[in-house]
Parts: C-alpha cells; sequence; structure tokens
C-alpha cells in the first residue's frame, strides 16, 4: 500500500444498515427524453422487473416499454430492459379493465395521468383513468405482485394479452383452477428464443370469458390448453365498488415447475408486508455507499444513479439453482449464481468497476456465468440476453471483466478456466478478427466499424496479456501484449486520430467529426483517445504531454456538431466529447495522466458533467442508460473515483461532491472519505497500486506502412505510394520478391501491392492493397444523388469491376435514400449490345429494401431513349436477410452508346417494419452491359 492515504481508513464493517436510503430514489429518472428508463417495481438484480407498457411500437425511445411523455398504459409486463439502445421484453403483459373484456391494445388500454402515478424502489402505483381502476404494484425477486382495486361495480376482466410487443412464436396457457393458471411465452426480438415461463395466481376465483388463440380451432373459454402464436384471453369476476383483486405472477426460465417453486418466495397476499421487505432490500444494497450531504437534490441523484445501476445484470436461476444455458438446456448452478443482460460494451468501464469495489460475490457470480456460457455457447459472452448471443456491439469485453477482478484479487472463479475462455474467444476468426490477427488491424475492406474494432480488441488484449501474467504465462503474455499495441496501425499522427484504413491507405475524405459505419456509435474524435491500456504511448504518441493535453483540449472546445450519419447515441455534447455515449467516459480523466498540472482540468470536466448531465427529473440522463453504465460514471465520479484502465488495480481519483463518503468493500470491511479533496493519487480501497503503474512495459512494435493509391480501379496506368511513420519500407508486386522502396510504383494491371516496415531491428506486419484494371472506360453521370456514407469510390464505382458483399457497410455499395435511382453510363463509342444488369442489395432491418422495379433504356446520341426492359422486384420486402439479386434484361443485339437505369424506390416503410413511416434505401453496385 502507498503511505500517506489521507481521509481513507480501513475499518471492520459493522454491518449497520443505514435506513430508508430507498426514499432517495426516483425511478422516473431516465424515463423522459432519451434515457430509456422504467419506473416499474424491481428488486436489486431481480428477474421481476413489473413495470407499465406505454409503448408497444418498438420505438428507440420506447425500448424500455415506457416513455414520461405518453398517457396511455396499454399493461404492466414482469421483464423490461434498463436504458438499452434496442427494444426487447414486455413478457407476462396483464391489464385490468371493465365490462366487456376487448383484445385490440387500443380498446384495453386506458389512458392516465402523471398526477395520480407515483413510483419509488420497489413499487409503483397509477389510476386507469379508463375504468376508475387503482393499480398497485411491488415484488419480490422472481414473483410480481399486483393489487388492482375496481372503484366501481361490474365485471371486473384481467386480460392476458402474450402477443404483447414482440413477436410471439409460441404461447401456451394451462388452467389449472380457478385461481391458478401456467403459461409459456417463447419470443422472437432481440433475443432471438427467449423463453418465459410464468405461474400466476389470483386471489379471488376467475372463469375464462374471451379467447384468442390460433392453435387449435375453434378454441372454447371451456378449454383448460390454449396455445399459438396468437394467444389473449380475459379472466373475469364480478366485483362490487372498491372491491381488490390481487395477482400473483412468478417467473422461471426453466419451466412451469421452476415458476411454483419460485412462487413460494411470496406464500401469501399481503401487499404492505411485501413492499416493505422489497424497501428493506434495496435500503440493503444502497447502503453500500453511504453519502454524508446537505443537499437532498445531489442525495437524490447519488441513490438513483446506484440504484440504477443495481437493475441489472438480471439473477436468471431459480430458487433451487436450475437455469437455462447458452446452450437452450437446463443446468444446475452449483456454487454461485446465474445471471443474465449483460451490456458489456457500456458496463465493463464503469458499472463492472463499481461492482468489484462494493460486491465482490455477485463479480464472482458473473464471472462464473461467463464462464458457463463459454462452455455451453462456445464463446465468452458479448452482449447476452436471456440465453441468447445477440453480438450486438463490439470487442470481447468480458476479459475485461475477468482481468479486473483477477488483478483485484477477487476469488471464487477458476483463473485458469477464465484465461482459456479468454484466449479461446480472441483466436476465433469471426468479426474482423481473422484480419486483425494476420493484419495488426481491420481495414474497411474486411469489416464494418473497423477502426473500432481495431482499437477495442487492442485493449482487451492487453487485459488477456494481464491474465497471462499473473497466471506465469510468459508465451501468451508477449503474444497478446503485442496484440494490445495495434492501435497503432491505426494511429495517423498527421492528423493525431484514429483513422480507418481502405485497401493498406487512409480513408478519404477525412473528418474527424464524421460518423460513419468505421466507427462505433461515434466518430474519430469519440476513438482517438481509446488506449486505455497504454497511456504513456498514446502521450508519446500525440507528441507529448503538453500536445497530448492541447489535443484533449481541442476535443473539448471542437464544434459540437457532428457530421456524416445521424446517431441518436451521441448526446451530451461538450465539443467532440459525447458523454451521453460510452466510448468519451474516459476520457476526462485522461488530464490526470499528463501531470499534477493538468489534474485540475480533468477535475473541471468531471464536476461540469456531473452538474449539468445528471438531473433529478425523468429527463434527468443526457443519453441512454444503458444497463446502469451512465449512472455507474455518475456514482463513482461523485465519490472522487474513476477506473480509466479495468484491469488495472489503480483508480483515478478527483475532488467529490459529498462532505463524506463511506464504502462497504463487501470483505467484511469498510473504507470512509473525507471532503473528497484529501483523496491522493494512488490511494487505494483496499488494493496496492503498483509502483512503475506510468511505466510502459510493452514491447514496441512497428507499425504497418501506409500504401497510398488516387483509388482501388484504374484504366491504364496508375501511381501508388508507400510510406511509414518509421523505419525502411520493403514491398513486392504479384509477381516479384520484396526489395527496398525508393519511388512511387507504377502500375499497369491488375494485381496485389504487398509492403512491411523494419525499425531498430523490428518487422511489421505485412499489408495487401489489390488493385484493378478497370474492364471498361465507361463514364457514369448520376441523376440521383448517393448518400455521402454510401458512395462505393464515387459514380464511376458502379462499372469499376468491384462487386460488394453481403457486409454492406464496407462501403462497396451506393446508397439512395427518399429517392429513385437514375444513371446514365455512356460506353464512349456505340457497340453492339444485348444485355444489361443491375445489382442491388436487401437488407430490410436496415432500411435497405430492393426496388419496386427496375427499367432500362438505351440510346446512340444521348437524347433519344427507348426501353429495353424492365424487371419487377419478386422478394419478399419482409426478408430480412441480407440478399443480393441481379435485376436482368435481355434483348436484340443492336448498337447503343448510352444507357439509362432507373429504379424505383419501395418508398416509405410500413406498418410492419420497425421503422414505420422512414424512408427506404435503394443499395445498387455493379452494372453490367454484354
Amino acid at each position: 500500500m502507498k503511505p500517506g492515504i489521507l481521509g481513507l481508513a480501513l475499518l471492520f464493517f459493522t454491518g449497520a444498515i443505514s435506513q430508508n436510503l430507498h426514499q432517495f430514489v426516483n425511478p422516473f429518472v431516465g424515463t423522459g427524453g432519451h434515457g430509456h428508463t422504467f419506473p416499474g417495481a424491481t428488486l436489486p438484480y431481480g428477474m421481476v422487473q413489473l413495470s407499465p407498457d406505454t409503448r408497444i411500437d418498438g420505438s428507440w425511445d420506447g425500448c424500455s416499454g415506457y416513455h414520461y411523455s405518453d398517457s396511455v398504459i396499454y399493461g404492466f409486463s414482469h421483464t423490461h430492459l434498463n436504458g438499452t439502445g434496442v427494444s426487447d421484453f414486455g413478457d407476462i403483459m396483464l391489464m385490468p379493465t371493465m365490462g366487456v373484456p376487448e383484445f385490440e391494445p387500443s380498446a384495453y388500454a386506458s389512458s392516465f395521468l402523471h398526477a395520480n402515478e407515483k413510483a419509488s424502489a420497489g413499487y409503483y402505483q397509477v389510476k386507469l383513468d379508463k375504468h376508475n381502476i387503482d393499480v398497485r404494484l411491488t415484488t419480490t425477486t422472481r414473483v410480481g405482485l399486483h393489487e388492482y382495486t375496481f372503484n366501481k361495480g361490474g365485471q371486473a376482466n384481467i386480460i392476458l394479452d402474450l402477443n404483447h410487443r414482440d413477436k410471439l412464436t409460441m404461447g401456451e396457457v394451462r388452467i389449472i383452477n380457478p385461481k391458478t393458471i401456467e403459461v409459456l411465452r417463447n419470443s422472437e426480438a432481440w433475443a432471438r428464443d427467449q423463453h418465459v415461463f410464468a405461474r400466476i395466481e389470483f386471489s379471488v376465483p376467475v372463469a375464462v370469458t374471451k379467447v384468442d388463440a390460433n392453435g387449435f380451432a375453434p378454441s372454447k373459454t371451456t378449454d383448460a390448453f390454449f396455445a399459438g402464436s396468437i394467444l389473449k384471453l380475459a379472466f373475469s369476476a364480478a366485483v362490487e365498488p372498491n372491491d381488490k383483486i390481487m395477482v400473483k405472477v412468478a417467473l422461471s426460465p426453466t419451466g412451469t415447475q421452476g415458476a411454483a417453486k419460485n412462487m413460494t418466495e411470496l406464500p401469501g397476499w399481503d401487499f404492505e408486508q411485501t413492499l416493505a421487505a422489497a424497501q428493506k432490500a434495496w435500503d440493503k444494497e444502497l447502503s453500500r455507499i453511504l453519502v454524508d450531504t446537505d443537499d437532498l437534490t445531489h442525495k437524490r441523484i447519488f441513490y438513483t444513479a446506484l440504484y440504477h445501476t443495481m437493475m441489472q445484470p438480471n439473477i436468471a436461476q431459480d430458487i433451487d439453482g436450475k437455469y437455462r444455458g447458452r446452450d437452450m438446456q437446463i443446468h444446475q448452478a452449483d456454487g454461485f449464481d446465474y445471471y443474465t443482460v449483460f451490456s458489456l460494451w457500456d458496463t465493463f468501464r464503469a458499472a463492472h468497476p463499481l461492482y468489484t469495489l462494493i460486491d465482490k460475490k455477485r463479480t464472482s457470480d458473473f464471472i462464473n456465468t461467463f464462464l458457463k456460457q463459454y462452455e455451453q455457447g462456445g464463446r465468452l459472452p458479448v452482449w447476452e440476453l436471456a440465453s441468447n448471443e445477440t453480438d450486438c456491439m463490439i470487442g470481447y469485453h468480458s476479459v475485461s471483466v475477468i482481468a479486473d477482478a483477477m488483478a483485484k484479487g477477487i476469488t471464487g472463479f477458476d483463473y485458469e478456466k477464465a484465461f482459456e475462455a479468454a484466449k479461446h474467444s480472441a483466436m476465433l476468426t469471426h468479426l474482423g478478427l481473422e484480419a486483425y490477427q494476420t493484419n495488426g488491424f481491420i481495414s474497411i475492406d474486411d469489416e464494418h466499424e473497423s477502426a473500432s474494432k481495431t482499437v477495442e480488441y487492442a485493449y482487451d488484449d492487453w487485459c488477456i496479456a494481464q491474465m497471462a501474467k499473473m497466471l506465469n504465462k510468459p508465451h501468451d503474455y508477449k503474444y497478446f501484449m503485442e496484440r494490445s499495441q495495434y492501435w497503432k496501425n491505426l494511429f495517423d499522427a498527421s492528423t493525431g486520430h484514429i483513422r480507418a484504413k481502405k485497401n493498406a491507405g487512409w480513408d478519404k475524405p477525412f473528418d474527424p467529426r464524421e460518423v460513419n459505419n468505421n466507427y462505433t456509435e461515434g466518430n474519430s474524435w469519440q476513438y482517438s483517445f481509446f488506449v486505455p491500456q497504454d497511456i504513456p504511448g498514446m502521450i508519446e504518441a500525440y507528441g507529448g504531454k503538453a500536445k497530448f493535453v492541447s489535443k484533449l483540449d481541442d476535443m473539448f472546445t471542437a464544434p459540437s456538431a457532428t457530421t456524416g450519419r445521424e446517431q441518436v447515441d451521441i448526446t451530451g455534447l461538450i465539443g467532440q466529447y459525447a458523454h451521453g455515449n460510452e466510448p468519451s467516459h474516459h476520457v476526462a480523466y485522461l488530464y490526470n495522466h499528463a501531470g499534477e498540472e493538468y489534474r485540475h482540468k480533468t477535475a473541471e470536466k468531471v464536476h461540469y458533467i456531473l452538474d449539468e448531465f445528471y438531473k433529478d427529473a425523468p429527463d434527468g440522463l443526457i443519453g441512454n442508460e444503458d444497463c446502469g453504465q451512465m449512472s455507474a460514471w455518475y456514482v463513482l465520479s461523485s465519490i472522487g473515483l474513476y477506473q480509466v484502465t479495468p484491469g488495472k488495480a489503480h483508480w483515478d481519483t478527483v475532488p467529490g461532491i459529498f462532505k463524506s463518503v463511506t464504502v462497504d468493500f463487501g470483505n467484511g470491511k469498510q473504507g470512509r472519505i473525507e471532503n473528497g479533496k484529501v483523496i491522493q493519487e494512488g490511494t487505494m480501497f483496499g488494493f496496492d497500486v503498483p509502483p512503475d503503474f506510468e511505466k510502459t512495459e510493452f514491447d514496441v512494435i512497428t507499425p504497418v506502412p501506409v500504401i497510398t493509391s488516387p483509388g482501388k480501379a484504374f484504366l491504364d496506368k496508375m501511381s501508388v505510394e508507400i510510406s511509414a511513420g518509421v523505419g525502411k519500407v520493403y514491398y513486392k508486386l504479384t509477381n516479384t520478391d520484396f526489395v527496398r522502396y525508393t519511388e512511387p510504383v507504377t502500375l499497369s494491371q491488375s494485381g496485389q501491392v504487398m509492403a512491411y516496415a523494419v525499425h531498430n531491428g523490428v518487422k511489421s506486419k505485412l499489408v495487401t492493397a489489390t488493385f484493378f484494371k478497370k474492364p471498361n472506360n465507361y463514364k457514369v453521370t448520376l441523376a440521383s444523388v448517393y448518400n455521402p456514407q454510401y458512395h462505393a469510390g464515387g459514380p464511376q464505382g458502379l462499372v469499376d469491376g468491384i462487386r460488394g458483399s453481403e457486409n454492406w457497410r464496407k462501403g462497396d455499395w451506393q446508397g439512395y435514400q427518399s429517392q429513385d435511382f437514375e444513371a446514365v453510363i455512356d460506353l464512349q463509342k456505340p457497340s453492339a449490345k444485348s444485355q444489361i444488369s443491375a445489382t442491388f442489395l436487401q437488407e430490410s432491418r436496415s432500411w435497405i429494401l430492393m426496388p419496386v422495379e427496375v427499367e432500362y433504356l438505351v440510346s446512340r446520341n444521348g437524347v433519344d431513349y427507348k426501353s429495353v426492359g424492365k424487371v419487377v422486384n419478386r422478394l419478399n420486402p419482409k426478408i430480412t436477410d441480407p440478399t443480393i439479386l441481379p435485376f436482368e434484361v435481355n434483348f436484340p443485339k443492336q448498337k447503343i452508346r448510352y444507357v439509362k437505369v432507373r429504379a424505383k424506390n419501395f418508398g416509405k416503410l410500413p406498418d410492419w417494419h420497425q421503422g414505420f413511416g422512414g424512408d427506404a434505401f435503394i443499395f445498387v453496385d455493379e452494372v453490367e452491359i454484354k
């Protein structure tokens, strides 16, 4: 332990729990704006998230099922996602109504007023205006408890709509007795194969009064079993004014037997007792960090943020330890708890470091879950949801969580197995990894989001290297440490930015503010500082500490407008720093690493963010909550800590905002911080700071050379230049040997140029550029305007002989939105032709659909055109898999010089599409004339 730890004392934890911390939680924070949170009842890391749904359309701001701007509730479902950017869940939806039961959502929905709505930790209530029904909700870990007060007499109904929100692939309802039913809901959305089982118990006998089921024909209300991909039932009972009906819903991922066992968590019908237990559970968890402040607003923001970090990951095993694995089989957890909902691209940055600080047992449970998913699914999780790997986002950041736990001495999982899983995941060949391993970087030609994937893989590889070091595996350590330096292959010293490469050269034109498919939910500004594993090396690459600080200043003072694609996630801009999305979250703390004289800049930026971007209001989050990451940044920063480099047991410090903070480390000890300001660099909560933290431990690699050319295709000849930041360059052509590069190379045939650099005896990776001699000298004139994100090299890209692949994000397709496509191709002289074809792409989930029809017209003079044929699209627009089709016409051979291609755009996206009302794209590539 470093000496001089001011204001921090390690004490034996007394176990005292501060009472009533739940009163400082405001579940409505983040339900407005773009926070994507939900206000309903849940327990810490609970299986049940019982909350109202005000959106059923899958809209981006309705990802959690609720948005504060809405005024209609469709029902109360038992699973919800906290702050994600993709919609899912909303399972087992119940809605109380009166009178004749209806199954259309617009018919059973009810208006409500926020004035009649309340929420606190573990509790939600609202008045449904349509039938004057008061609703109260609370929960245990696995059981949701509803209380409906019918203020008028008559027939009360409880609608169970299994078609609520996502696609129902199969539903089942079995009537056990007048008070009990069992439910299966198998659905498809973000999680492609989700299984939810439920046992539902009513406090009074109910009868099925209406059913809509397509599994058997016809279904009758007297049946005891119902099934189908359409499944809705009404359960009814007569009520007097002010009568109450209560409902308990126990969930299980394994089966109805598991749900029945889980129901034992809530044996009775005492709402107040259940609520009190929920509040006590929240008080216990929230008391892991006690803050002393006179500012009630700060206290509410803090405990709401801490609450948000504890809403997930979610327990995904029954009370007897059974869970559904990644192989969809039922397994038994032994010695650990199994969880789901791992938004790792977000949460490895601050949420998981926070868990290592205050919840070491749960951290080891998370990692044991990762290892089971590796064993059952073949790799570590990327973004796991309900036993499904969504492959959303990038990297393999579960290795960051594992390495960080190992570095901090957290036990309870198999270190050797963890390393095996990490190494295996890093040695796969999907998602650009094959090119990354071979070439030392990912190119646009290899994979979309290539720049972001390269730098994030490099950090993850450093984490694996740290694991190898701790386990005394020198060969693996050296190998992964080298890979962790691959960020240098995309660092352009001339601009001071991480840049994407295409065909072994820098992608041009370059605008660091441009949001495009080379970066993940961001631009070059937001990724050029992602080298947390080698901050000294990054500072050196920028030219030293002063220039590095100047570059950071430039980021924070640049114009806040981005260019390129509209990206809804990029919010909370300070210059080009975007606090509303995760890639920026560590950047303000980088000033600390440039020297003591710059630490005040970290403090200024952090306190500005704390003050401006977190509020005690529905729109109190500047961006998506993202499963607790946005709030974890606040929790740590407000108490004066942040971990820039998970995987290294070091915390950056900054003056906190509270008088004092007491932290329960979850290991029988607690620490106390007095007045924030007295925390010195290196202060740790029970962990030793390596004395050589700022000393680089890397074997320096030689970055790959850059091959620069006017383009990938040429007509007669083309000059190619090769340069290197350091060292001598050697190159070869397709049929030559390597020679020293001294002057530009002239190409006259299709082929490859390969090159490497050598500096101080260290050889770089080999880079390869491929060039094509064009099959024609056609000239293309466009009458429509392509989206600048999808230009395929410009107009001539339509006839250059380079074909786009199914991965359209690599940039070889031309994309046209909100318009028809029209182009004229000049063959330069009359030629005898009899066939014309153009190739189009469909990936409907990305708004790219086949044209309605394509027409070809020909001319000899460029003025008078005649049609030689139309091709009508036959591909179903609902087909979501990437599909490439040629639209070809054949006609009697004739001499022509000009060809006009017209493709009619699909138009507005229909109501079955998630982007309903948006404008479809046409993606076109190669036009061939024979």
